[in-house]
């Protein structure tokens, strides 16, 4: 029963005093009766909204008394409805749906657990709480029963005498949620926001966190499209069915237009407009009645509306589809791409897949195990989390972009998508628009952001690679900042070399000697106020020390030819030589030594995909290269686009099987400054 209380339990404590509850006695009333994880947590809100264990005992008692005695079981509707006839009147926990009854010119109500469809209801209950004529929500009820009314022709004897709403009305909701956040920092307010729907952060890794954030940002971002893919048990579906009452879950199988859109012989709005968040569990099996249905969704995924006849509606809900992907990775992408577990009539539509704004990774979060990743901590009350989050969706943070350049590969849609995920992100994060964004926390939210949507935009490339060939995302982050390039980590192989051009200073290359067998290596130079060439590779191999000898010095006796006025004898480099083969000697570096120290000196970045090979002498000739031939195998091996050499090679390439020319691009230099401009990019 008891709890031992951490820093963030404390902090929580003082920041949202009498809208915190412990989230392991959610669990345990959740799972004893039929109503929502947020029913429960309303009323441990109300009763045990306390870190004082006596106070929190004292409510647990009503709590359970109440959920006791007023949720109705399957097979106990009779009961509760004699004892209504019985006392006169009985207390119940239900969904209560009403509708206009034009023939008696009255509303009636409909409350599904006792299957009472014409129960009487006031005009005015009605009004108070109109949500109840579009799909209903729980609310504790007084139901009455009237004898006289029952021997009636056509009477309907139950009525709802009294009626309170299972949901937050508080006017100075944002308030709250605003002072209370200003007292974490962004690290712990995620952390507080991840125990709020019943995860423990400290069981997450921070790639897993950030999945977290990004199922959340649907709940605060209008009209909002997103998928999640990945293993079985990683409570993709949670979030969405048990958190907030503004979201609803429809299980696999068959969606009407009707129910999604609008019926359009009554006119009732359908799903997307009565809920936030609409989310397809189980994705796979989902299918329209209509034939146009996908189409229809694809034109409301896209701007928001959709037409029942002549008439345009307008709704907020954003499309959530959550599924199973149950083979690896690597191998998925290398038989079709990963939106192929969607249905048929969606999977390898590139039009489909443009709607959609952010693709989770599904497989960053681990399968949950309760002793280890539900918390037994405190967090806010998802009554107040859930009104706070509507509330958020008239909220906009995209300003803060106005520090970030994004690069030229992104089109329309790309910087649209872009721009949603950023905006839910950022005020899950920081709620009150007043609150400024930190540069840190504003790139790793860009990043994350740009992911997101470059993995839609990867799977568009594997369906229909001629149109969206270039996906290489970038961002600058203030005026005077260096391009960054973001990749999606699944795209990552160690075996192989990404597309992705490199952050300024670092270099794929390849040592070519004739007494070792060609090796790749990863060249990482940085560069500051100073003096010399630092090598970091302790104890450092003569070969490589050789190597960075010669390129610094071409560099100091060249510096105006290729790096225009900067003068580099002002400036201290740092230099790493990373082996990803057998050979470590770094023998025959030069000429890639001297383009990274380049890059780094410029703050350009190095090409994509691409291989540097060449060694220099102290005058600044291009050296004759032993194994042209073995080095073109080995960088085809490792997947590089592009292989970078001097000219003098070219007739050893003669002897270059046919098969191999296909697969790889080679390109030559004439000398040492050529080099440098062909391996930098513009």
């Amino acid at each position: 029963m008891t709890m031992e209380m951490d820093s963030l339990d404390r902090l929580g404590a003082a920041a949202f005093d009498g809208f915190l509850v412990r989230k392991d006695l959610v669990r345990r009333y959740a799972r004893q009766y039929p109503v929502p994880t947020y029913v429960v947590e309303f009323l441990l809100g109300r009763y045990c909204a306390s870190v004082d264990e006596e106070e929190i005992a004292e409510g647990l008692e009503i709590v359970e008394k109440q959920l006791r005695d007023r949720t109705v079981r399957t097979g106990t509707e009779e009961l509760f409805k004699a004892q209504a006839r019985d006392r006169g009147s009985v207390k119940i926990i239900d969904i209560v749906k009403a509708r206009l009854d034009t023939k008696n010119d009255c509303y009636i109500a409909e409350l599904p657990s006792l299957t009472l469809r014409d129960v009487r209801i006031d005009d005015s209950i009605v009004r108070e709480n109109e949500r109840m004529l579009t799909d209903g929500f729980y609310a504790e009820v007084t139901l009455s029963y009237d004898a006289v009314i029952a021997q009636e022709k056509a009477g309907r004897p139950f009525g709802i005498e009294a009626l309170r709403p299972i949901q937050l009305s508080k006017s100075d909701a944002m308030e709250v949620l605003a002072r209370g956040r200003a007292k974490f920092s962004t690290h712990e307010w995620l952390d507080f926001l991840i125990r709020s729907v019943g995860i423990e952060p400290s069981s997450l890794t921070d790639r897993a966190k950030q999945v977290m954030l990004l199922r959340m940002a649907p709940f605060v971002e209008a009209n909002y499209n997103i998928v999640e893919l990945g293993p079985r048990g990683t409570g993709k579906s949670h979030l969405f069915q048990q958190i907030s009452p503004y979201a609803h879950l429809i299980s696999g199988g068959k969606a009407t237009v009707a129910k999604m859109f609008v019926n359009n012989s009554s006119g009732e709005r359908g799903l997307v407009c009565r809920y936030d968040v609409v989310c397809f569990d189980e994705v796979a099996g989902v299918s329209f009645d209509q034939k146009d249905g996908v189409n229809i969704m694809k034109g409301y995924m896209a701007s928001g509306q959709f037409s029942r006849g002549k008439e345009n509606i307008r709704a907020e809900g954003c499309i959530v589809m959550v599924g199973n992907l149950d083979v690896d990775l690597e191998q998925q992408q290398k038989i079709g791409h990963l939106l192929s577990p969607l249905p048929p009539e969606m999977r390898n539509d590139t039009a489909f897949m443009d709607r959609l704004h952010a693709y989770v990774p599904g497989w960053d979060f681990p399968k949950l195990n309760p002793a280890e990743h539900l918390t037994d901590h405190f967090g806010l009350v998802s009554d107040f989390l859930s009104e706070c989050w509507s509330r958020l969706r008239g909220v906009n943070r995209i300003q803060a972009l106005e520090r970030v350049h994004l690069g030229g590969a992104l089109s329309g849609r790309d910087i649209e998508a872009m721009r949603k995920t950023f905006n839910g992100v950022a005020k899950l994060l920081f709620p009150d628009p007043e609150m400024p964004i930190p540069d840190e926390d504003l790139e790793w939210m860009v990043r994350l952001s740009l992911e997101a949507r470059r993995r839609v935009k990867e799977q568009q490339k594997r369906v229909f690679k001629s149109e969206f060939r270039n996906t290489h995302f970038s961002y600058t982050l203030g005026a005077d900042g260096v391009e960054q390039f973001v990749s999606t980590p699944e795209l990552h192989s160690d075996e192989a070399i990404e597309s992705d051009p490199l952050p300024p200073g670092q270099v794929w290359a390849v040592g070519a000697s004739a007494e070792t067998a060609p090796g790749l290596y990863r060249l990482e130079v940085t560069c500051g106020p100073g003096s010399g060439v630092k090598i970091l590779n302790q104890p450092t191999p003569p070969a490589f020390r050789e190597s960075v000898r010669v390129g610094e010095q071409n560099l100091y006796a060249r510096s105006r030819e290729m790096v225009g006025d900067r003068n580099p004898r002002e400036e201290e480099f740092s230099i790493q030589m990373r082996a990803m083969d057998s050979d470590k000697t770094g023998a025959g570096l030069g000429l890639p030594v001297l383009v990274a120290l380049c890059g780094s000196l410029l703050g350009r970045n190095s090409r994509g995909g691409t291989i540097v090979v060449g060694s220099l002498n102290l005058g600044g000739s291009v050296e004759l290269i032993p194994n042209a031939v073995r080095i073109a195998e080995l960088a085809v091996d490792r997947q590089a686009q592009t292989l970078l050499m001097p000219v003098s090679a070219r007739k050893q390439l003669n002897d270059l099987p046919d098969e191999l020319w296909t697969r790889i691009s080679i390109e030559f230099y004439k000398d040492a400054a050529d080099a440098v401009f062909k391996a930098l990019e513009d």
